[in-house]
């Protein structure tokens, strides 16, 4: 189907896997093609016989066992989900891609960067979309943001989860903190130049919390907390920019913005050492000291500080990103999230593996990944 049939066609869409992640996929596209906007929930691929009986009672559509015998059906589909865990999307995705089909694969991209580059040539080659599911870059607070980006010098990330069986074939990295990743590597927009981590297993057999530290070629610095031990849900980025301060939460889709008025800068920093104030004022001050000027007595802005709270559009973030990829394949355009910067975001991942595997056997904690040596 050529890209002007596409453009007028409801779009026939499948989704792999009907784990967790699948049927959210599953819920979206048919609520899509409930309300008319031009999609049709046409199939499934779930090798969980169980699953799949309850995945075609609730939807009414055809559960295959396998990526190769749901395209040997001919439904005449465009595009598809890959939700299946992660060591298995470069198996499915490749067969999607090579029949024909946009797909969206779930984050991380693959388990390794030589399985990522293969799906990145199969969708270039066969002139296909090829989207990646980091669902936080839909999030109403993150699209709020990017438009305002200044130069952000210093990041803070927190991911916390309370422990599920879910996602154990990988570790915290590409599990939570790869999404905090995908978000900072959009919006330093620079080069990695140094990487350094810590990890520990607790209660699976990978790393289930970490804490890292990226340093930027810009001389930007981000800091990295991923738990899935935590016994509170968290998931919080906090960004520093000359004269501003950036906090944003996840959960709530809410953005607030500390800013350093041009109007109140002698009152804010009346009393501070000369050499703190001259930085200040160039913008070439340490970026967390806007942090600890935020906020004054009984936790109003100090004298020069203005908070701003910028309208947020709520929305569900896995619609719109849904709502994205179904344009990128309408239009042909590139998606918002490309197979490249997926694996940008894969390849910070396993760097940062690596930086914890090396401190583990500096540190002398091998005993904790191999419990029975």
């Amino acid at each position: 189907m050529d890209a002007a049939a596409v453009s007028e066609a409801t779009l026939r869409v499948a989704v792999a896997g009907a784990g967790a992640f699948g049927k959210n996929h599953l819920r979206v596209y048919r609520e899509l093609e409930t309300a008319g906007l031009g999609v049709a929930l046409a199939a499934a691929v779930e090798p969980n016989p169980v699953r799949a009986a309850e995945i075609a009672a609730q939807y009414a559509i055809p559960v295959f066992a396998s990526a190769d015998k749901l395209l040997s059906a001919d439904l005449h589909l465009n595009a598809a989900t890959v939700s299946v865990p992660t060591v298995h999307h470069q198996e499915v995705a490749s067969v999607l891609l090579d029949g024909g089909l946009d797909v969206l694969v779930e984050k991380p991209i693959a388990t390794s960067l030589a399985e990522a580059d293969d799906l990145i040539r199969r969708a270039e080659k066969g002139q296909r979309i090829l989207q990646i599911g980091h669902l936080e870059r839909f999030n109403p607070a993150i699209l709020t943001a990017q438009p305002r980006l200044r130069r952000p010098m210093f990041f803070e990330s927190h991911r916390l989860s309370i422990f599920t069986p879910r996602s154990l074939d990988v570790d915290v990295v590409l599990d939570l903190m790869i999404h905090d990743l995908d978000i900072v590597l959009t919006f330093a927009n620079s080069p990695v130049r140094e990487v350094r981590a810590v990890g520990l297993p607790i209660l699976s057999p990978k790393v289930d919390i970490a804490s890292v530290r990226v340093e930027f070629e810009s001389g930007c610095v981000a800091n990295f907390t991923a738990s899935r031990v935590s016994t509170e849900k968290v998931r919080k980025l906090r960004y520093f920019e000359p004269r501003q301060y950036v906090s944003i939460d996840y959960a709530r889709q809410d953005l607030l913005v500390i800013r350093l008025d041009a109007a109140g800068v002698a009152g804010a920093l009346a009393g501070l050492p000369l050499e703190i104030a001259a930085a200040i004022k160039t913008g070439k001050a340490d970026p967390a000291l806007l942090a600890k000027l935020a906020v004054a007595g009984k936790g109003g802005p100090a004298p020069g500080l203005s908070f701003i709270k910028p309208p947020v559009t709520p929305g569900e973030p896995l619609r719109l990103e849904l709502l994205s990829f179904l344009e990128a394949v309408r239009t042909r355009r590139e998606p918002r999230v490309t197979g490249r910067q997926g694996r940008n975001a894969l390849a910070l991942a396993l760097e940062i593996q690596v930086a914890m595997a090396m401190h583990a056997q500096r540190a002398g904690l091998e005993s904790f990944f191999n419990p029975g040596a």
